[in-house]
C-alpha cells in the first residue's frame, strides 16, 4: 500500500535516515518539522513492515500505567531510557496518534490501542504527513556500511550506490524478523569502526524445555498438547543474581517448549540464566487462586477407587494440559505422595535448556552500547570528524516486555536522536552561514 520507487536524486545537505520503522520515521518527522531536508532509505520495497505486522492482532501503541511504573519495564536500562520517555512517553504517543486522526482507547489490561485496532490507517496517515513535510524516500536501498572515506554504501536493484551525508541517523532494528528487514547485518560494520555492540539476543521469545530425558517434551505430550494454552496460572522465577519475577497470566505449549505472554514477560531473566549457566527453570503455580493448604487438603482427601488424575479433576478441576504437565514432569513416586504432589501443583519446576532462535523472537536484546553514545544518541567513535551519526530504536542496547513498551521506546528514541541530529544540522548551518558572511567581508562584498 505504501510502496515507493527509489529516487536516485540525493544531496549531501540531506540528513540520511536509514531504516523506515517507527524509530526512523519519528526521527524523520522531527527533522522535517525543523526545516531540514530528509531522505529515508530502507532495504524493503515499503516502509513500516514490522509495524504493520505488529498490528495484525491489534496495534498496541503504548501502555496507560503511570510514568514511574512505566520506566521500570526497561530493567537495567531504565536510567538510559528515562530521558527519552520524559520527552515522549505514553501521553505523547497518544497525542501523536490523535494528530494523525487516529483515536485510541485503553484496554482492560491497561494497554493502549487505536480504536479500530489497525496499524495500516495510522501508517498511511503518517506517511502522508511526512511526504507533505518534504521527506523523501529511497526504497530497496540496503545499507552496506561505509566507504573508507565515510560515504554511505547501499545495495540497490541497479547496483551499488554511494551517498555522501554529513548527518546520518541509523534506525536499523535489532536481529529478529529478518524477512522484514531486521537482520542485524549492521553489527560488524559498526564494530569495525570501534563502536561497542552487545551481542544480539532473543527477547520476548520462547524456550525449549528439558524433559525427563533432557530432550524436550515427550512425543505423547507434544502430539496432544502443542498449541494449547495454560490458562490462569502463575509463573515465578528467581535467578542466580537474586532477580525475582512473579506474575499471573497464560502461555502456550509449543512442539518443543513454551511461548506466549507470560513467558515473554520473564524471558530476559530466563535467557540470561541460560547464557550464564546453560540451563534455567521456572516454577509454575497451576492453581494460583487456591491456597497451598487447600490444595494439600484436597489431594489428601480419600478418593476410594478413583485414580489420582480423576480425583484432581473432581476436587480441584485440574485436568487437560495442566494434568498432562504433571504427568510429564513428575515421577510415579510423586503421584503417590500427597505432599509432593500438592507442592508440585503449587510450584511445578519446569526446566529449560535453550532459547528459541533469535529470528523467531518478537524483539531482540543487545545492540549499540550506551557507552558508545552521547546523551543525544550520537556515536562517539567514528573516524570521520565531518560526519555525525546518530542511532535510534531497537538497534540500541535495551529491551522491554510486550505491552506497548517496545513501541513507545522506539518512537521516543527516534524523537531523541532526531532532535540530536536536528541540533547538529542547525549548528552546521550556522557555521556555514558565518563562514559565508566572513568570506563576503574578506572579499569586500557589501551585504
Amino acid at each position: 500500500m505504501n510502496s515507493l520507487l527509489a529516487d536516485p536524486v540525493s544531496s549531501p545537505s540531506e540528513v540520511a535516515v536509514i531504516g523506515g520503522g517507527p524509530a526512523g520515521l519519528m526521527a524523520a518527522q522531527v527533522l522535517a518539522r525543523g526545516g531540514v531536508p530528509v531522505r529515508v532509505y530502507d532495504a524493503m520495497p515499503s516502509v513500516g513492515r514490522k509495524f504493520l505486522l505488529a498490528g495484525r492482532g491489534g496495534l498496541n501503541l503504548t501502555h496507560s500505567e503511570n510514568a514511574q511504573a512505566f520506566v521500570t519495564r526497561y530493567g537495567e536500562r531504565q536510567a538510559q531510557v528515562a530521558p527519552w520517555l520524559a520527552e515522549f512517553g505514553s501521553p505523547e504517543v497518544c497525542q501523536w496518534a490523535a494528530q494523525l486522526g487516529v483515536a485510541t482507547f485503553v484496554g482492560s489490561s491497561g494497554r493502549v490501542f487505536p480504536t479500530d485496532m489497525k496499524a495500516a490507517p495510522l501508517l498511511r496517515a503518517w506517511l502522508h504527513q511526512l511526504r507533505q513535510a518534504g521527506v523523501r524516500f529511497s526504497m530497496r536501498h540496503r545499507w552496506q556500511g561505509w566507504t573508507p572515506e565515510g560515504a554511505l554504501r547501499f545495495g540497490t536493484p541497479s547496483g551499488e550506490r554511494v551517498v555522501a551525508a554529513s548527518v546520518v541517523l541509523l534506525a536499523l532494528g535489532g536481529g529478529s524478523w529478518a524477512r522484514l528487514g531486521s537482520d542485524g547485518a549492521w553489527v560488524p560494520w559498526l564494530v569495525d569502526q570501534g563502536v561497542g555492540v552487545a551481542p544480539l539476543q532473543p527477547s520476548n521469545g520462547g524456550f525449549d524445555v528439558a524433559g525427563k530425558g533432557g530432550g524436550g517434551w515427550s512425543e505423547h505430550f507434544s502430539s496432544r498438547f502443542a498449541g494449547q494454552p495454560f490458562k490462569s496460572v502463575a509463573l515465578r522465577v528467581t535467578d542466580s543474581r537474586g532477580r525475582h519475577f512473579e506474575r499471573k497470566g497464560e502461555f502456550v505449549a509449543t512442539q518443543t517448549g513454551v511461548e506466549g505472554s507470560l513467558i515473554y514477560a520473564a524471558s530476559s531473566l530466563l535467557r540470561d540464566e541460560i547464557l550464564a549457566h546453560g540451563h534455567a527453570s521456572f516454577e509454575l503455580d497451576l492453581l494460583p487462586d487456591r491456597s497451598a493448604e487447600e490444595v494439600l487438603a484436597e489431594v489428601r482427601r480419600p478418593r476410594a477407587s478413583r485414580s489420582m488424575a480423576s480425583h484432581l479433576k473432581g476436587r480441584l478441576r485440574l485436568d487437560g494440559i495442566k494434568s498432562a504437565l504433571l504427568h510429564e514432569l513428575l515421577d510415579k513416586a510423586a503421584w503417590q505422595d500427597p505432599e509432593r504432589l500438592a507442592q508440585a501443583i503449587k510450584g511445578l519446576r519446569v526446566p529449560l535448556q535453550s532459547t528459541r532462535p533469535l529470528d523467531e523472537a518478537i524483539s531482540s536484546a543487545g545492540g549499540v552500547r550506551f557507552e558508545s553514545l552521547s546523551p543525544q544518541l550520537r556515536l562517539q567513535t567514528l573516524p570521520w570528524p565531518d560526519q555525525a551519526v546518530f542511532c535510534a530504536g531497537e538497534m540500541l542496547d535495551w529491551e522491554a516486555p510486550t505491552g506497548g513498551y517496545l513501541m513507545t521506546a522506539c518512537l521516543a528514541s527516534g524523537q531523541q536522536a532526531g532532535q540530536g541530529a536536528l541540533d547538529h544540522w542547525r549548528g552546521l548551518a550556522e557555521i556555514g552561514a558565518q563562514t559565508a558572511a566572513q568570506t563576503r567581508v574578506d572579499l569586500g562584498v557589501n551585504t
